[in-house]
């Protein structure tokens, strides 16, 4: 895939001279959280991805097409891309290697010189940089112009000169780094986490072979063959809409696929619609997930508003809705809709360096036109597949205006007096969110458990009649239908936009910054906790990307041997009891197995699983959206076992009040 002759001049072109020094590197250590987010496991993962970052800046360069990721025995990380290699020259300026410079130097790299690279992801150039400064051990060996070289680094200063180590008869970059435990709060990779991401990153970038290995073997275990698993995409983005829509039913069997770069910036696009009521649209720019949007996913929604509508306009599809005289709406348009958008920006401007948002004005109109154009041309060639998509934006327009009243009903007028609160929430007496926490609880019977054991000053008990509606198969209106879903909008203050066209949610007089889902350790409260992860996704986002959706873990077993009783929240934590106090011999230990909350005293209930000081909590969150957006669909099904296994993947484990 590779041109050996572009491989060629780009490394006599790239050297030294292109590697320019903004300012140094003094802050990171001390505050890490303004450069790669916060020091928890999500800032764990970013080390990895600024490193693969820097890699499929060389693969979008033309100069690279494998990288290859180990999740080591040790807990640290490499990653081996088949590169042009850092340049190892003396750097004019710095009078020391540019592999040195760019390694401990903040804002420097080859991001800065244009010949360099016409596209990045990592446009700050303090990446790898970060990477080096905030991990305990940094090796990284170079490849290029038949030699290899190589330097070792201690939290981001250099133990020696870069030095020729040898001959070597290819290119390209490896870098190993162990983080830094003492400034991360958990230094254990999540296989699933990388897996996502690298999945993702093939997706994005056609015809790339992206590999993960994971070195950490159980020596118990019989199988001790490493995992590993290779990522490659043929058709790119027309697979990574499939994948993401594997678990619903589509509307129409195509992909529309648009893929450009005529009006001055390659946009590509996948869309499909299925039989669902939510929109799933994911952006990228440069390969980087903009969570919050920008310009390009403004300029892909007008363009496909003005361009359905004006055809359904000229076909007169909408004369049905104007004698209800219901207007339609851009949300109609995009509702069942599943689509990537991905945009290639030679010099975006992000907010932060997080870069969640875009906000290049001049790529709306780019976007626009190119939807536009070839949106319109599908539409024309596919006249039975458009009448179906129109058809479906119909139904969305005539449901969201019977949805205005339900609405209306989740409304709060005075959240805080408590007049209009449900009549099963048992209320506590702070009105601190930040102090507050509210638990949903699984059926009225350990509800009451729950409400005899709270600490009523900050802990708010909402009881939940069984299992709440599957918003994913659900239309609008219904799930405001919904008795138990008004509940918990009313319970926790939040409202919604009571305009037709509005779905945006209000958090500004939320009342509790825990909201913590306590069910049964069993199938059927796996279940649940899905249903509601399910409609805080769909509906409550913001809730989880702020941090405040938990799952409280009940223990499975009250373990006793005379006077000594101990709680087991897992398998392995009671047979570790039994060893310890009968010998290994299950029948002289006395085994209390909590098949439900119900089965705990309000005393039991409270000092293990409500209790800040004991309990732990295992907070929700969304690494990658898409495959979070892709899972959901997939567990709406009628399997319950993925269920329990995604709840027991993704929720971080940990004691959050610690």
């Amino acid at each position: 895939m590779i041109d050996e002759e572009l491989r060629k001049e780009g490394q006599e072109d790239y050297s030294a001279k292109n590697i320019q020094v903004l300012e140094g590197l003094e802050a990171v250590r001390k505050r890490p959280a303004m450069y790669i987010g916060d020091t928890s496991e999500k800032g764990l993962h970013h080390l990895v991805y600024e490193v693969v970052d820097n890699c499929i800046d060389e693969a979008m360069a033309g100069f690279c097409d494998t990288v290859n990721v180990w999740i080591n025995a040790d807990g640290s990380i490499t990653v081996r891309d088949n590169g042009r290699g850092i340049p190892v020259d003396m750097h004019e300026k710095e009078h020391r290697s540019a592999l040195e410079v760019v390694l401990t130097v903040l804002h420097a790299g080859g991001k800065f010189d244009k010949g360099s690279y016409k596209v990045s992801g990592g446009l700050h150039g303090v990446g790898v940089s970060c990477v080096n400064a905030l991990s305990k051990h940094f090796h990284v060996e170079v490849c290029r112009g038949g030699k290899k070289y190589e330097q070792d680094y201690e939290k981001g200063k250099p133990l020696y000169s870069v030095r020729e180590v040898g001959p070597s008869d290819r290119t390209g970059t490896t870098v190993t780094f162990l983080p830094d435990d003492t400034i991360f709060t958990t230094t254990e990779y999540k296989y699933l986490i990388l897996q996502n991401r690298l999945r993702e990153l093939a997706y994005l970038n056609a015809g790339i072979t992206l590999t993960l290995t994971d070195m950490r073997i159980d020596p118990d275990a019989e199988d001790q063959t490493p995992k590993t698993e290779t990522f490659h995409s043929v058709d790119g983005l027309r697979e990574f809409v499939r994948y993401i829509d594997a678990g619903r039913e589509p509307l129409i069997d195509d992909v529309i696929h648009i893929s450009t770069d005529k009006f001055g910036t390659p946009v590509e696009v996948a869309m499909m619609y299925n039989k669902s009521y939510t929109e799933n649209v994911h952006s990228y720019v440069n390969n980087i997930n903009t969570i919050e949007g920008g310009t390009h996913l403004t300029g892909f929604r007008r363009g496909l508003t003005r361009t359905l509508k004006k055809y359904a306009d000229d076909a007169k599809l909408l004369e049905k809705l104007e004698k209800q005289k219901i207007e339609i709406s851009g949300d109609d348009f995009r509702e069942g809709l599943t689509a990537v958008v991905s945009v290639k920006v030679a010099e975006p401007q992000f907010e932060g360096q997080t870069k969640t948002k875009l906000g290049n004005n001049e790529v709306i109109g780019i976007v626009d036109q190119a939807i536009a154009e070839a949106l319109t041309n599908y539409l024309e060639e596919h006249p039975n597949e458009a009448r179906s998509i129109v058809d479906k934006v119909i139904l969305a327009a005539t449901a969201r205006h019977a949805a205005r009243k339900a609405r209306e009903l989740v409304q709060r007028k005075n959240p805080l007096s408590g007049g209009g609160l449900p009549g099963k929430l048992a209320d506590c007496s702070s009105r601190d969110p930040e102090e507050c926490e509210i638990f949903l609880v699984e059926g009225d019977s350990a509800g009451g458990t729950a409400k005899q054991g709270r600490n009523r000053v900050n802990q708010a008990i909402l009881p939940l009649r069984g299992k709440i509606l599957n918003v994913e198969k659900a239309m609008p209106h219904r799930v405001f239908d919904s008795e138990e879903i008004r509940n918990i909008y009313t319970a926790l203050g939040v409202t919604i936009g009571t305009a037709e066209d509005s779905k945006e949610l209000n958090i500004d007089k939320l009342r509790y910054h825990k909201i913590i889902m306590m069910t049964d350790a069993d199938v059927d409260g796996s279940h649940i906790d899905t249903l509601i992860m399910t409609f805080f996704f769909r509906y409550m986002k913001p809730l989880i990307e702020k941090g405040y959706l938990y799952i409280a873990n009940p223990p499975l077993y009250l373990c006793k041997k005379g006077k000594i009783e101990e709680y087991c929240w897992t398998d392995q934590q009671r047979q570790a009891f039994i060893d310890k106090y009968g010998g290994g011999q299950e029948n002289a230990i006395h085994t209390q197995r909590y098949k439900g909350l119900g089965e705990m005293n309000a005393e039991q209930l409270a000092s293990t699983t409500m209790d800040p000081e004991h309990r732990i909590l295992r907070r929700v969150t969304i690494e990658n959206a898409a495959a979070a957006d892709a899972a959901i669909a997939m567990l709406m099904g009628d399997d319950v076992e993925p269920r329990r296994e995604f709840i027991e993947a993704n929720a971080t484990y940990a004691n959050i009040d610690a």
